[in-house]
C-alpha cells in the first residue's frame, strides 16, 4: 500500500460530508473482564461508539480507563467478554492488528522516536519504497507535509522529534492517528501537555473528525473538556461500569458523583493559619536565554503559586532552584545565608525536593518496583556498612504508601503497571520520606482524576499546615488559584508581577500570562 494512501486519497478534514452510518455502532465492548495479579481490573465492562461522535471515558486513576483502551487497542487480551466492530465479532492479537482493522490509540505518554523526524515517526512501518526497494525520503515529505497541512499543524516534517516541545510532540502523535484513516480513535489525555490555543486547535479537528463519521473515545480529568466536545459520557468505578449518559444531561456535580461513589463538597483545603518567617529569598535569578530577573520571597507554611503559559520559564526557574540547571546569575538565600545549588544532591542535603512536570522521562524508573521508585532518594540513610538496612526502609515506605493512599497490590509490583495518579503518588512519597523543608510541584496534579486530587490538595495543605513551604507550578488556573496564598505570574522569562490571594482572579492572571501589564 502506498505510505500515504490514506491522505492523498481523502477530501480535505473542513469539507468532507457525513455520510449516513450503516451500523448502529462502530465499536461495542461487551462484559469485557481482565484481571492481573492481586487486580481485578475490569470487570463485566460495557461500552458503545456511535459514528461520528465523542464518547468521554471518565473515572478516577484506577478505576480501569486505560487497561480497557489498551484491550481495544489489542495491547492486552480479555479473559473474557467480546469485542464487535461494525458488528462483527474481532480479537486483536497485537496493536498492529488493531490498526490494521480501523482503531488508533493516541496515548498519555508519548511514543515517539526522538532520534528521528517528524515524517519517519509517523510513517514508521509504512514507509514509501521507490523502484529500488529503498525508502523513498522525498515522497514521505511530501505525504507528510499534505498530512501536516490538511491538520493544520505548522511543523517541517524533517525536524527531528526530540528538538520537539512536549505539545508539539502531541500534535504529532495526533497526526500519526489520524493518518491511518481509522474509524475509531482513542486520545488519551491529549490536552495534558498543550496550551489553550493548541487545545482549540485539537478541538477544530475533532469536529472535523466527527464530520467525516469517526467515532472517538476521549479520555480527560478535564471536566470542561467532556462538557465542551463530548456527545455521552460513560463512567468507570473500581473497574466496573457505571453507566453511560448524554453530556448535556449532567453537571461537574453529577459528573464527580458518578465517578467516586461520593460527592466531593469542597475540592480546596481551607488554609487560615498564617504563613511563618521567611525562608527562602531569590534575588535577579537568571539562566540566560530562557529567564531574567526573577526575585521573590518564600515564607515557611506558604504555598507559592507560579503560573504562566507554555514556555514562560516557570519549570525552568524550577530547575534551576533544584540544581538541574544551575543559574547564570543572581542571589539565593536559605534562612538568611547565601545558598550556591549546582548539582541536585546539594538541593536535597539543604531540604529541597522537586516533583518533576513530566513523570515519565524525568521521574519514573518504570522497569524498578514500587519499593525502589520510592526509597531512591532516601536510600543513603538507610545504609551503613555495606548494608542496607532493609527492613526499616520498607516499613517506612508502606507507611507512606498507606498515607497517600497508593493503590498496589505489593510493594513489589512494577510501578509502570500502576495508573497514573498512583505513579504520581508514589512520587511525591519518594519525596516526603526526605523530610523536605521547601517542596516544588511542578504540575502536581497532571493525569489525576479529581478524586486524586482532592487528596492531593489536602496534603499539600497539610504539608503547608506543619512549616513546609511549597512552590506549586500548574497550567490549571482554578488549581493555583485554590492552593495558592500568593501567585507569580511569568511571560516569556519575565516575571510580570506577584498577586495575593484576595487580587488573584483568572482575568487577572491571564492578561499578565499574555504579556498584558
Amino acid at each position: 500500500m502506498h505510505a500515504c494512501a490514506s491522505v492523498s486519497s481523502l477530501e480535505p478534514l473542513s469539507t468532507v460530508a457525513v455520510v449516513p452510518p450503516q451500523e448502529p455502532y462502530l465499536l461495542e465492548v461487551i462484559n469485557v473482564s481482565k484481571s492481573f495479579p492481586g487486580v481485578v481490573a475490569l470487570s463485566e465492562v460495557q461500552l458503545r461508539v456511535r459514528p461520528g461522535t465523542v464518547l468521554a471515558l471518565m473515572g478516577e486513576n484506577g478505576a480501569g480507563k486505560s487497561t480497557l483502551m489498551k484491550i481495544i487497542a489489542g495491547i492486552y487480551q480479555p479473559d473474557s467478554g467480546e469485542l464487535r466492530l461494525k458488528g462483527r465479532p474481532v480479537s486483536f492479537a497485537s496493536p498492529l492488528a488493531a490498526l490494521q482493522a480501523g482503531i488508533a490509540m493516541i496515548h498519555q505518554e508519548l511514543n515517539l522516536m526522538p532520534h528521528m523526524s517528524i515524517a519517519e515517526n509517523i510513517w514508521i512501518g509504512r514507509e514509501q519504497l521507490n523502484a529500488l526497494r529503498m525508502i523513498d525520503h522525498r515522497e514521505m515529505h511530501r505525504c507528510t507535509a499534505a498530512l501536516l497541512a490538511r491538520l493544520r499543524i505548522d511543523l517541517d516534517p524533517e525536524e527531528q522529534v526530540g528538538n520537539l516541545s512536549i505539545a508539539e510532540r502531541q500534535m504529532v502523535e495526533i497526526a500519526k492517528a489520524v493518518s491511518y484513516d481509522s474509524g475509531v480513535l482513542i486520545m488519551d489525555e491529549p490536552t495534558s501537555a498543550i496550551t489553550d490555543k493548541e487545545v482549540a486547535h485539537l478541538f477544530s479537528i475533532i469536529a472535523d473528525l466527527k464530520a467525516q463519521g469517526k467515532g472517538i473515545i476521549y479520555i480527560t480529568h478535564k471536566m470542561n473538556e467532556v462538557f465542551a466536545i463530548a456527545d455521552e459520557v460513560a463512567v468507570l468505578r473500581d473497574g466496573a461500569y457505571i453507566g453511560l449518559q448524554r453530556a448535556d444531561s449532567l453537571d461537574g456535580d453529577s459528573l464527580i458523583s458518578m465517578m467516586v461513589g461520593r460527592e466531593l463538597s469542597q475540592l480546596f483545603p481551607q488554609r487560615e493559619k498564617p504563613v511563618g518567617d521567611l525562608l527562602l529569598k531569590v534575588r535577579d535569578l537568571r539562566l540566560d536565554g530562557v529567564f531574567d530577573g526573577v526575585s521573590f520571597d518564600l515564607h515557611a507554611g506558604e504555598i507559592l503559586g507560579i503560573a504562566g503559559l507554555m514556555g514562560s520559564g516557570r519549570t525552568n526557574v524550577a530547575q534551576t532552584l533544584f540544581g538541574i540547571t544551575p543559574s547564570d546569575g543572581g542571589e539565593v538565600f536559605l534562612d538568611g545565608r547565601p545558598l550556591h545549588i549546582s548539582e541536585p544532591y546539594m538541593a536535597i542535603s539543604q531540604g529541597f525536593a522537586l516533583l518533576t512536570e513530566d513523570r515519565k522521562l524525568s521521574g519514573l524508573f518504570p522497569c524498578l518496583s514500587v519499593l525502589e521508585n520510592m526509597e531512591v532518594a532516601v536510600l543513603p540513610h538507610y545504609t551503613g556498612g555495606g548494608f542496607v538496612r532493609q527492613k526499616a526502609l520498607r516499613a517506612l515506605c508502606e507507611d507512606m504508601c498507606q498515607r497517600l493512599r497508593v493503590k498496589t497490590p505489593s510493594l513489589e509490583q512494577c510501578i509502570d503497571t500502576l495508573s497514573g495518579g498512583n505513579q504520581q503518588k508514589a512520587l511525591l512519597a519518594r519525596w516526603l520520606m526526605t523530610q523536605p523543608r521547601i517542596l516544588i510541584l511542578d504540575e502536581p496534579t497532571r493525569g489525576i482524576d479529581v478524586g486524586a486530587k482532592a487528596e492531593i490538595y489536602r496534603l499539600i495543605a497539610f504539608l503547608a499546615s506543619e512549616g513546609m513551604a511549597v512552590i506549586m507550578i500548574s497550567s490549571e488556573l482554578p488549581e493555583v488559584l485554590g492552593m495558592s496564598d500568593r501567585l507569580m505570574v511569568m511571560h516569556e522569562g519575565q516575571l510580570m508581577g506577584t498577586l495575593d490571594r484576595a487580587e488573584a482572579t483568572q482575568e487577572r492572571v491571564m492578561q499578565l500570562a499574555s504579556g498584558l501589564n
